[in-house]
């Protein structure tokens, strides 16, 4: 048939189709959508739920010798009265003490990090001269919730009862220098941590005997428990000399020694009054425990532990940093248990995200299966072939582009795909139940099948444009929620009308390509055979 005669598409369906049909990069494009997808799908960051912008911060204003009430009309006032100034601050707390006091901030969920932090302490700095000339420089802290939830927590304890907590503590402390070399690792923090400190342990009677008060103790402490600085210099001839002294505090030999006071003529020393001893920070109440069991499912003997939580950076993959620390703390193990200390982990931030993308990834797979079996029973194995194929490359399409614009992989990014799975195959369907309806036309052995095909596709493509630009539009208002629910459902208006707009590329592009490869026309032969008996009945009729 000549070109004068094939049919001419009318709509971009009947356009894409015509370009892709013959095309020799159609094939190389479609395999290029499968590996595309399968590494976004590996190398996007995975999260377990998605991050949401919280901006917020604490102001702390120190005022030594200030009651809770002087605090609250000098301090917190004018701070909460100037912070309310701030375009999108949603809730202000005043905290007043003895001494300080304390103002925490949050804005509306959804409201740019940095831009809030440089606002509040912008506000804070501008208005210093609203506070006391007794108050301290205000400390403005933010809240930094992208690594303040960590991924992964490891508890640590003694095996060996000669191992003391200051000693796990020292240990652990290396150990959290050395996580902290690992890429992507935001922040790490010790918790129940007993550090190593002189006791003190005041007798009160003996106090109370030489007429002295914890106050002198303290000052007498002060004011040798300081570094002295090294004093460098140089000679003539340009050697270097370098002069220092010591600390004057090394030992408890030099705690007991501290003159305190004087007494009738003659130097009260602390040991005088007091006992000292090294050990660990008695001050500190806070400790946590661990329960164990053995092998045969025994408990054994509790233990106190020290944990270690370790954060990550904003929009680094959960998953292959918590392995890296595994993998870390695996190469310390033999190590630790020679010097008596254990570990256990405790949370596995990084393993319930790829467990979680995993099974909603198994969901997804079996999604697709039940739509192509379906398929089978509806239009034919061959056409379901070609629509099962459809859906991993929108998928992948939908990956990548996620990928490319800095988002995770999480529970709802995948709910958005489950959802919108019934709809992405939608177009193909169409297409491919239109192509087969016009190959089992009556006059379809009168058409070439590239004629086919495109007429079949270009046929369809208006209404199916309309129906696709009408389903994105319902999921454009979720996009304009706000707080909390507005951020942690954005994915869906992210992604969902990102894969409707590739199903509508596909279905055009690779359905009629993938048809034109797969199907024939049914009863082409008979068709023609009874053409053929016919054209030679009439021929014998005008004989006779």
């Amino acid at each position: 048939m000549n070109n004068e005669t094939q049919y001419q598409p009318k709509d971009v369906a009947g356009r894409f189709a015509r370009t892709f049909l013959h095309n020799p990069l159609t094939m190389v494009l479609g395999i290029s959508l499968l590996l595309i997808g399968y590494l976004a799908l590996m190398i996007t960051p995975r999260e377990e739920d998605p991050q949401m912008e919280v901006s917020g911060g604490a102001i702390m204003v120190a005022m030594p010798g200030a009651t809770p009430k002087e605090i609250e009309n000098v301090i917190i006032k004018p701070l909460e009265r100037k912070i309310r100034e701030i375009k999108g601050v949603e809730h202000i707390y005043g905290i007043a003490a003895e001494n300080v006091g304390i103002v925490n901030v949050q804005y509306y969920i959804g409201e740019d990090r940095e831009e809030s932090n440089l606002k509040l302490y912008d506000k804070v700095m501008q208005n210093m001269d609203l506070l006391p000339k007794t108050a301290m420089q205000p400390l403005v802290k933010p809240f930094d919730i992208d690594i303040d939830v960590p991924i992964v927590s490891v508890a640590f304890y003694p095996t060996d009862d000669r191992v003391s907590q200051t000693e796990l503590f020292k240990k652990v402390r290396d150990i959290q220098y050395e996580l902290n070399r690992i890429e992507n690792v935001a922040k790490t923090e010790l918790k129940g941590a007993k550090k190593e400190q002189f006791n003190i342990l005041v007798d009160l009677n003996k106090l109370t005997g030489y007429h002295l008060s914890l106050g002198q103790i303290v000052q007498a402490l002060e004011s040798l428990a300081v570094n002295v600085p090294n004093v460098k210099s140089r000679t003539a001839d340009g050697a270097l000399v370098v002069f220092g002294v010591k600390n004057a505090i090394e030992s408890i030999e030099d705690v007991q020694n501290v003159i305190v006071a004087q007494y009738m003529g003659s130097a009260i020393y602390l040991k005088d009054i007091a006992t000292v001893e090294i050990g660990s920070d008695i001050q500190n109440f806070a400790k946590a425990q661990i329960l164990r069991k053995d092998a045969d499912g025994n408990f054994l003997p509790v233990r106190d532990q020290l944990t270690l939580t370790v954060a990550k950076l904003k929009g680094t993959n959960a998953v292959f940093i918590a392995k890296d620390i595994e993998a870390c703390m695996e190469e310390m193990k033999t190590a630790l248990e020679q010097e008596g200390i254990s570990f256990t982990v405790t949370r596995d931030y990084g393993e319930r995200a790829n467990e979680a993308v995993n099974e909603l990834v198994f969901h997804l797979l079996i999604s697709i299966v039940i739509i192509a079996v379906l398929l089978v029973f509806v239009l034919g194995w061959k056409e379901s072939l070609i629509v099962t194929f459809t859906v991993p490359a929108i998928l992948a399409i939908t990956l990548f582009i996620a990928y490319m614009t800095d988002q995770t992989i999480n529970r709802i990014t995948l709910f958005a795909f489950l959802l919108s799975l019934g709809l992405l195959v939608d177009a193909a369907i169409i297409v491919i139940e239109n192509i087969h309806r016009h190959l089992h036309a009556h006059d379809a052995v009168d058409k070439e099948m590239d004629e086919i095909m495109v007429e079949a596709t270009d046929e369809i493509g208006a209404p199916t444009n309309v129906a696709t630009v009408a389903i994105i539009l319902t999921m454009v208002p979720m996009a304009f929620v706000g707080q909390m629910m507005g951020q942690f459902m954005k994915p869906i208006p992210a992604n969902v009308p990102v894969a409707l707009f590739a199903s509508l590329v596909v279905a055009y592009i690779f359905t009629p390509f993938l048809a034109r490869k797969l199907l024939k026309k049914p009863h082409m032969h008979h068709h023609q055979h009874h053409s053929q008996n016919d054209q030679t009945a009439a021929a014998e009729k005008e004989t006779h």
